[in-house]
């Protein structure tokens, strides 16, 4: 053989196994939340804003365009709403992390709190946020221990703002509902 048909050969096994491997991570879905019949998933999929319609792309509901802003990030609002009573120190959308200064409740003047939270995904479940909890403990004004704490109030404020963000999803996906009133494509011609 020449070396022109065994590079060029060499060339399509290796794009074919490129192609096959790249597919591996892909996210399948799942058979239990969409029905068998593809006139029914076409039609579930354009009520949930999956799709596009051009009915509404020209048109007296043609609009500019929908921008995404921090009240668009259901986990950023949770969060928020959630420790909403203490002073904000450092908040950065962009980076997404929220710190909060230094807060005492008042009965306990020589100890204070202050709250990290770090966003690792917009997605609402469980591992998308990094809550860091410190505590202040002073003698004297000069005098004071600052240690990072894990416990209950860390779990009680991921369980408060996940709930929240579920909520606000939930509400969302239920605004954005629209129900398709067009025919299906039939896809099986």
């Amino acid at each position: 053989m020449s070396f022109f048909f065994k590079s060029r050969l060499t060339t399509i096994i290796l794009v074919a196994l490129f192609a096959l491997y790249s597919c591996e991570g892909m996210p399948g879905g799942d058979a239990r939340k969409n029905p068998p019949n593809p006139k029914e998933r076409v039609k579930k999929n354009l009520e949930e804003g999956r799709g596009f319609r051009l009915d509404s792309a020209f048109g007296k509901s043609a609009k500019g365009g929908d921008f995404l802003f921090a009240s668009a990030n259901e986990l950023w609002r949770a969060s928020l709403d959630t420790i909403d009573f203490m002073p904000l120190s450092s908040v950065n959308y962009s980076g997404g992390i929220i710190i909060t200064d230094w807060y005492s409740d008042g009965n306990n003047l020589d100890e204070s709190v202050k709250i990290s939270i770090r966003f690792l995904t917009n997605e609402v479940r469980s591992d998308a946020l990094d809550i860091s909890v410190f505590y202040k403990k002073c003698n004297q004004v000069l005098n004071c221990k600052i240690e990072k704490r894990t416990g209950s109030l860390v779990a009680e404020l991921k369980k408060e703002i996940l709930s929240k963000a579920a909520i606000y999803k939930k509400q969302k996906k239920d605004k954005n509902f629209k129900e398709y009133k067009g025919s299906a494509v039939d896809i099986t011609k």
